[in-house]
């Protein structure tokens, strides 16, 4: 069963932690999350911090859609709106286990080593087709689906990666031991 909009309503850390393992598909092609980063509007590393505007407006709500950017210039980053309208909270999805569509994501990414088709922001949405068009559009509805994790995972917890503002948060969140991270984390890191 498919996850709907309203198991988005919740907090952005416990909806961060929750994705892990759970599986994306877009349009029959994806995987298993196993890396996802929390911005909040009062963290000053989430475009949401000073307020809302065009480019950020999907971020404020309603939960249970999805938040498209463009990263330098060069590649798209999808995020999960979550919390309540307004709130402007999201989880970044930074990388998944390919497990469908594997040959649609090899030619979309040029490469023919799984473990380099999703892992990082840009990488991942251009394995699985995501681009500005998407932004706003609600992750209960295809092509898009999400669908629970089975039985509990081992969430490692470590600080996020590529932004110099509130750097020291621990709010990276991932599959601990995967070879399909963007970035091992730390040894030990909970």
């Amino acid at each position: 069963m498919a996850l709907g909009a309203d198991w988005f309503a919740g907090d952005v850390h416990e909806l961060a932690r929750a994705l892990i393992g759970t599986e994306l598909l877009v349009g029959g092609v994806g995987g298993r999350i196993v890396e996802v980063e929390a911005y909040r509007q009062d963290d000053p590393a989430s475009h949401s911090f000073r307020g809302e505007t065009p480019r950020t407006r999907t971020m404020f709500g309603p939960p249970g859609r999805i938040y498209v950017y463009r990263s330098y210039g060069l590649h798209w980053c999808a995020n999960l709106v979550c919390g309540p309208v307004g709130e402007a909270s999201a989880v970044l999805l930074r990388a998944l286990e390919p497990t469908r569509g594997l040959e649609e994501m090899q030619l979309r990414r040029g490469v023919d080593d799984p473990r380099l088709l999703c892992s990082g922001p840009g990488r991942l949405c251009q394995a699985l087709g995501i681009t500005g068009e998407d932004d706003g559009a609600r992750i209960d509805r295809p092509p898009f689906v999400l669908e629970p994790r089975s039985g509990e995972v081992d969430v490692a917890v470590g600080v996020r990666i590529g932004i110099t503002k509130a750097a020291e948060q621990p709010w990276r969140y991932g599959l601990a031991g995967s070879p399909y991270l963007s970035r091992p984390f730390s040894p030990g890191a909970r």
